[in-house]
């Protein structure tokens, strides 16, 4: 983890950072990052990955930095980037049909008055 500040010492002890307490701490990052594009393999290897995930105590936070800062590949959270994909394609549908339906009630209220 970087120092708070470049100016900091390497002495100062390191903040608290959720990826401390993460399951996967200290293993090695290819394994959440399988090789390939599809196919039974891969698969095998995702799955492996998610077992890390679901005894993982920081788990919410993982999938939030995922989405936060456009992870677009590996397992994070719990979630590959099919399920994080589809994860951000219905909340962008939910927001669509809220917005649709704010015009609607909005367009009701204005011919009522």
């Amino acid at each position: 983890m970087p120092r708070p500040s470049r100016y900091a010492p390497d002495n100062l002890p390191r903040p608290y950072h959720w990826t401390q307490d993460a399951a996967c701490a200290g293993e090695p990052t290819a394994l959440f990052f399988p090789a390939g594009t599809s196919g039974a393999p891969i698969e095998l290897d995702v799955q492996y990955a998610k077992t890390f995930c679901n005894r993982c105590l920081v788990r919410d936070q993982c999938l939030t930095h995922a989405m936060t800062y456009r992870e677009d590949y590996g397992v994070w959270g719990g979630l590959d980037e099919r399920e994080r994909a589809e994860m951000i394609r219905q909340a962008r549908l939910e927001a669509e049909r809220r917005r649709r339906r704010e015009r609607e009630e909005r367009a009701r209220a204005s011919a009522a008055a």
